[in-house]
């Protein structure tokens, strides 16, 4: 299937599939004459790089995970359990961050609110 063809399976842009393409995420065959020829089975693989995307994964990450989340159940390797491991690490950091981010906010305007002039 073509790029375009690709892309409106799967809700996305050529251009995005193009970078998906550069970064290893897609693969496609050419046709004689340049064209980029896609199989069947890059649909599936698009969709859940877009999932993976959504769940604040990065590019390099999901390159890594996409063999073993296409292998077979028995065929999958530590390499997944540690990567997966990482993400749920990272975005727990990034959560206490949020949190202690949002505790001196509220501080801040809890302080600002009890000493603002009266009917200001």
């Amino acid at each position: 299937m073509r790029i375009g063809e690709l892309a409106e399976a799967t809700g996305t842009s050529p251009r995005l599939l193009r970078y998906y393409e550069e970064q290893g995420l897609v693969r496609s065959n050419r046709t004689p004459g340049g064209w980029r020829d896609f199989d069947e089975s890059m649909i599936e693989r698009v969709v859940m790089i877009q999932h993976l995307l959504a769940a604040g994964l990065c590019s390099a990450t999901i390159n890594e995970l996409l063999p073993c989340l296409e292998a077979a159940p028995e065929e999958r390797t530590g390499v997944m359990e540690r990567l997966l491991a990482q993400e749920v690490a990272r975005l727990e950091a990034k959560r206490r961050d949020i949190d202690r981010e949002l505790d001196i906010l509220q501080a801040l305007r809890q302080d600002t609110a009890s000493t603002a002039p009266a009917g200001a």
